[in-house]
């Protein structure tokens, strides 16, 4: 789990440029999950843009649910795996905790 505050640069439904800082609540190396006012439905595609490094990276919504009245958690995907564009160093893919097997 990472909180951290991002950009994201998409288009409402009457293409109307939309920007809205958001914040993650998952991340991974594939993509994440937000938390944030606007709607984004399956499939639409955004840039999400990290404020810390000014890093813009593509994806697209895999999911967006209903967070009571005001928010929307908006899973997504990159369009290429990112694992430099979060604040945080993942283990390598044949990385095992001491003990197991």
């Amino acid at each position: 789990m990472l909180r951290m505050t991002v950009l994201v640069l998409a288009q409402n439904e009457e293409r109307n440029r939309i920007e809205e800082t958001a914040e993650t609540q998952v991340v991974n190396a594939h993509g994440g999950l937000l938390r944030m006012r606007t709607h984004l439905h399956m499939g639409q595609s955004f840039l999400l843009r990290n404020p810390k490094n000014k890093q813009e990276v593509g994806c697209r919504v895999v999911r967006s649910e209903d967070e009571g009245m005001d928010f929307y958690r908006v899973a997504f995907e990159f369009d290429r795996p990112s694992p430099n564009f979060w604040p945080i160093v993942f283990p390598p893919s044949d990385w095992k905790a001491a003990g197991v097997n």
